[in-house]
């Protein structure tokens, strides 16, 4: 179809609002129609047979149906197929004609309006000549930086003479913005729509270059990265250019100035490690993971006190004045950290610096409470070192000690390293906290470190994985802590010397709480001494009443609770000017009882013993019960024992029936139940082990659910046995320990005084122990305890037997 076939111009035509696309004469194009005027528009053109106008919407007048929306001027064509979509939209196939313009608005509900053919202005002149010849060379120019214009479409602009024509070519490849379209589109002088066109060509032409030039720049570095490591690409292509990229070289100098400011105090190995880092980091890619592995290795190990050490000489007068003054009572721990730390101060003093440091490696062992943490910060503060505390309960891991290796994302030093650089010095108070508690597990056995760490022929070359040199930590003190030393492997527990705190008494108790703990709280509560006051009776009951436990952590706690109730009370009521604590008032600040330790039944029973036990807490008072079921000799034990103590109670069952068997344990034969068939023969020749052949024994130690395990319970089983099956009481003011062998010995064992204290707080008058305890440890039983108890030495079950029936 041409334009001849139609009406002639001006004419009336229905206008299509097009909201993406600008279009020319040339193109043959798909239209996709959604809104209802454009369908109708489209529509009336067919039933019509008649052109039809399609015009661009104006920058943001999208989906606006009005003349003001759309831009004047657009493309005069013919619809050739019309086809309608199951989404509601019309597809239309557009043939562009001509270009035209608006007349005169004739209708809005679909766009009508007068059109005239827009016709450009062109002479053939020679400056016409030279004019088209310089925009085909920008276009030419334009295709070899960017890929605007395929081959085939140059020919096309090659070859054609007309200029209105070539414009329209070159402004349809080059996807103009609407206005600038427009104005090449509208304009209707030759010459000037060239000219503008060269200026789109040029400024193109320059971006282009700008983009090539930088891609080159870094294509090298963003094959394999994202958009974002470009973008940085760029910006440091920039920075270059500005001369403003210097940080990293005074980062690497930092670096190099920390290490020569350092290298006389570390040795040669450390020295050449850290500076093979550094050089490789200088010629590391700075975003790489690699390099920045190594920036966090150099932060760590810059820090490191190699030639930083406490100048504070030691003193053995003021590490025993900072222990008096934090500690009460402890003096065989006092002691011996004295002689710990004097022998090093004559080192020192004699100028035997090849020894200095290494010794003995002291681990205070004792119940929770008793003041093994706060012992070795007295040592700190004496020492005026620093206190590391590197808390090993439950660590599993052996890079957590000997540090991770440099292979992987977030390796780091191992706590030793750590805790020197968090000290800034070489010598610091290093508290390992628990080491009873360390497990083990498919990451390795942190003991194996520790073996180390703790022994001083070793640990001045101890080498940290993460740091890949070796470490002299022979100027470090190391202070372990344990609560069960049994729990150690036998390998560490060589390496340390054991300091034991055990229980303390009640007596110990009241004047810790008195002297320390009660103006400590003061302290931290914000009252005055002139506030508040405590009787004696009321520190002596909470002591009694409110505290189970060998130290004194839950009685600062209950102190503390008091203080709390009465900072409260002072600010409701100013006018209370001084609060007094007595065990009248003192249920008011103190809720729930909690009872030490039971004290002894008053009355003698038959078949139940008072035992004494060690626990990882203290000691305790065990009450075993024994009891005698007709049936045919079997024993039964109960209350969650471990082996060794079920082995004790058949021990003790063999002994008292030998002690039946010979007549050294007198037996009521009355007591022996008789059958039908010997009451009738009135049989009373009955030999005295029939009362164990005609009895079953059920042995039970109370509080079933907690786990009990140990042989020195022997004597107590044997006792509660012989008690049962002899019908005699025992003694409720006597308690006993001792190991039992099947000849009937008494055999020695440990926590004597830890058991003892328990007894006295129980109000047991009477103990009897193993000689050879009594022989070697006597030494060390408080004398509070001594002087209310009655100490008896046994060597034979019969002795016990003795003092225990009545």
């Amino acid at each position: 179809m041409k334009l001849s076939d139609y009406d002639s111009f001006p004419t009336d035509l229905p206008i299509i609002v097009e909201d993406e696309l600008f279009l020319y004469p040339f193109m043959i194009s798909p239209i996709f129609l959604s809104d209802e005027e454009n369908i109708e528009a489209a529509n009336k053109a067919l039933e019509n047979n008649s052109l039809i106008m399609i015009c661009s919407a104006k920058s943001g007048q999208e989906n606006h149906r009005d003349f003001e929306a759309i831009y004047d001027s657009g493309v005069i064509g013919s619809v050739m197929r019309k086809v309608a979509l199951p989404d509601g939209r019309v597809k239309i196939l557009f043939q562009g004609m001509a270009k035209g313009k608006i007349l005169e608005q004739k209708s809005t509900n679909p766009l009508m309006a007068t059109v005239e053919i827009l016709d450009s202005k062109f002479e053939k002149t020679p400056k016409s000549d030279a004019i088209l010849s310089v925009l085909k060379e920008k276009v030419n120019a334009l295709s070899l930086v960017s890929n605007l214009f395929p081959p085939d479409l140059l020919k096309t602009i090659e070859e054609n003479s007309d200029i209105n024509r070539v414009c329209d070519l070159i402004s349809s490849a080059m996807k103009l913005k609407k206005e600038h379209a427009y104005e090449l589109f509208s304009q209707t002088n030759a010459e000037a729509k060239v000219l503008m066109l060269i200026e789109h060509l040029i400024e193109a032409i320059e971006t282009s270059r700008l983009q090539k030039e930088i891609k080159t720049k870094v294509h090298s570095r963003i094959e394999k990265v994202n958009k974002e490591y470009f973008l940085k690409e760029q910006l440091k292509q920039i920075q270059q250019e500005l001369g403003s990229d210097t940080q990293r070289e005074e980062e690497i100098e930092e670096y190099r100035q920390k290490l020569e400011a350092k290298k006389a105090g570390m040795s040669e190995d450390a020295y050449k490690e850290i500076n093979k880092q550094i050089d490789k980091l200088s010629r590391m890619h700075p975003d790489s993971s690699d390099a920045n592995m190594i920036q966090s290795y150099l932060d760590w190990v810059v820090e490191i006190p190699f030639d930083s050490l406490s100048k504070k000489q030691l003193d053995i007068l003021e590490v025993r004045s900072q222990l008096d003054k934090d500690h009460y009572s402890l003096e065989k721990p006092k002691d011996r950290i004295e002689e710990y730390f004097a022998v090093r101060e004559l080192l020192s003093k004699r100028g035997i610096k090849d020894k200095e440091g290494q010794g003995a490696i002291l681990c205070f062992a004792g119940p929770p409470g008793v003041g093994k943490t706060s012992l070795a910060n007295s040592i700190a503060k004496a020492l005026k070192r620093e206190l590391v505390r590197i808390a090993l309960g439950g660590l599993e891991d052996v890079n957590e000690l000997r540090g991770h290796r440099r292979t992987y994302i977030g390796a780091m030093p191992g706590r030793i390293v750590q805790g020197i650089i968090e000290a800034t010095q070489m010598n610091p108070v290093v508290v390992l906290d628990e080491i009873d508690k360390v497990a083990k597990s498919f990451r390795g056995d942190p003991t194996a470190v520790l073996l180390e760490i703790l022994d001083p022929e070793q640990n001045n070359k101890f080498r940290d994985y993460y740091l890949n040199f070796n470490l002299d930590l022979s100027k470090v003190v190391f202070i372990a802590t344990a609560n069960d030393v049994g729990s150690i492997p036998a390998p560490l527990r060589d390496r340390m010397e054991f300091i034991f705190l055990s229980s303390y008494t009640p007596q110990e108790k009241f004047e810790i709480m008195k002297k320390y703990l009660v103006p400590q709280e003061l302290k931290k509560h914000g009252l005055k001494s002139a506030e508040i006051s405590f009787t004696k009776s009321a520190l002596e009951t909470i002591i009694a009443n409110y505290t189970r436990e060998s130290g004194v952590r839950n009685l600062r706690r209950r102190v503390a609770e008091i203080l709390r109730k009465v900072a409260k009370q002072l600010l409701i009521d100013p006018s209370i000017k001084k609060i007094s604590i007595s065990h009248k008032n003192l249920e008011e600040y103190l809720e729930k009882k909690t009872f030490e330790i039971e004290e002894r039944d008053r009355k003698d029973v038959v078949g139940q013993v008072n035992g004494l036990a060690w626990t990882s807490v203290g000691g305790d008072v065990l009450k075993i019960e024994t009891l005698k079921i007709k049936g045919k000799g079997v024993m039964q034990i109960t209350g969650s024992l471990g082996d060794v103590m079920k082995e004790s109670a058949r021990i003790a069952l063999s002994v008292v029936k030998v002690l039946i068997d010979e007549k050294k344990l007198d037996v009521d034969m009355s007591l022996i139940p008789l059958s039908n068939k010997e009451l009738e023969e009135n049989k009373t020749d009955l030999e005295a082990s029939e009362i164990y052949r005609r009895f079953d024994l059920h042995v039970h130690v109370p509080e079933g659910a907690t786990p009990k395990d140990g042989p020195s319970a022997g004597i107590t089983m044997a006792t509660a046995m012989a008690s049962i099956l002899s019908n005699k009481k025992v003694r409720s003011d006597i308690a006993m320990t001792g190991e039992l062998t099947l000849t009937g010995k008494v055999l020695p064992i440990g926590g004597l005084k830890e058991k003892l204290i328990a007894a006295f707080k129980a109000k047991i008058t009477t103990a009897l122990i193993p000689k050879k305890n009594y022989e070697n440890d006597l030494k060390d039983i408080p004398e509070e305890v001594k002087s209310k108890m009655e100490l008896i030495p046994v060597t034979r079950v019969e002795e016990v037997l003795k003092y225990a029936l009545v």
